[in-house]
């Protein structure tokens, strides 16, 4: 039995003419109907009430069609699967958090050489919390996010390898007054409380914060004011002059400048040193992710 008798009879059954049906298949009506016939042999009972004016499909011819249709999907399921197969071994994965999507990514890729760039890259950017699910349900070959020796990532160390691509800082930024100081300063003493614009706690950001500040022996006095999860979002709003935000310094950086809007908020004690590291499974990936594994590690020697 040749696959293609399904779809006859499947035309057949919504045309529930010969001719219309041999032109939906792109046939000849003879040819077409020699199919029919064949698949009618095959099963071994009539399919097609041929006896009335109107064509209609028998009780057989019913549930061969109930049975085409259920083979038809199948096929299409297993087709569209082995695609999503092929597509994950000749893509190279990535799960980034906000902060790196940006900025950072598409520069250290670029930074990489031309065998990195020619490569096929997906890339999915959430918070840290959604980063390190894709990772353990296995939709991405690569993390990268920021770390701090105070908030660790939450995979299990044993079944990841990582490499440090870089280092950076999360430094509070304000707003510059007319006189190039901070609208909001977090180092000078005020009895109301500092405007915070700060990271929400399922972000890696948050929870490397929420360490490094608590650790501190001066207390702050803040005053949450706007969350998010969007380095990019707090930025702005610090932009705009709403509060005292911590954000990655390599993301400042064109707003900090002499003709930028934002300053630095605090001392330079204030700020956090993190570092930027690219994670993946200590298994055996495809091809294509070892070969942009080797790729990095030969650039990074610190390799854990």
């Amino acid at each position: 039995m040749e696959t293609t008798w399904l779809a006859d009879l499947q035309a057949l059954a919504e045309t529930l003419n010969f001719s219309r049906a041999a032109e939906k298949r792109n046939i000849t009506q003879p040819a077409f109907g020699r199919r029919i016939k064949s698949l009618e042999e095959w099963c071994g009972a009539e399919l097609v009430d041929r006896s009335t004016h109107r064509l209609k499909l028998t009780p057989s011819g019913e549930a061969m069609l109930a049975a085409a249709d259920d083979v038809t999907a199948r096929l299409e399921r297993a087709i569209s699967e082995i695609e999503q197969m092929r597509a994950a071994t000749s893509t190279v994965t990535f799960a980034a958090t906000h902060a790196l999507s940006f900025i950072f990514f598409p520069r250290w890729v670029q930074g990489l050489g031309h065998e990195a760039s020619t490569m096929p890259i997906r890339l999915l950017s959430d918070n840290m919390n959604e980063c390190e699910r894709i990772m353990m349900e296995g939709r991405a070959q690569f993390l990268l996010c920021h770390d701090h020796r105070d908030s660790r990532i939450r995979l299990d160390l044993n079944a990841y390898r990582h490499v440090e691509l870089a280092t950076d800082r999360l430094i509070p930024v304000s707003r510059r007054d007319r006189d190039g100081r901070p609208l909001h300063s977090i180092s000078e003493i005020t009895d109301r409380p500092i405007p915070h614009l700060a990271f929400e706690e399922t972000s890696g950001m948050g929870r490397i914060l929420s360490s490094a500040l608590s650790a501190r022996t001066a207390p702050l006095q803040l005053s949450t004011v706007f969350t998010s999860h969007l380095a990019m979002a707090l930025k702005a709003l610090a932009i705009e002059g709403k509060g005292v935000a911590w954000i990655p310094e390599s993301l400042a950086a064109d707003e900090m400048g002499p003709a930028g809007t934002l300053t630095s908020a605090g001392s330079a004690d204030w700020a956090v040193e993190v570092r930027i590291v690219l994670i993946r499974p200590r298994a055996r990936m495809t091809d294509i992710a070892e070969s942009f594994w080797n790729l990095v590690q030969g650039i990074n020697s610190r390799v854990k």
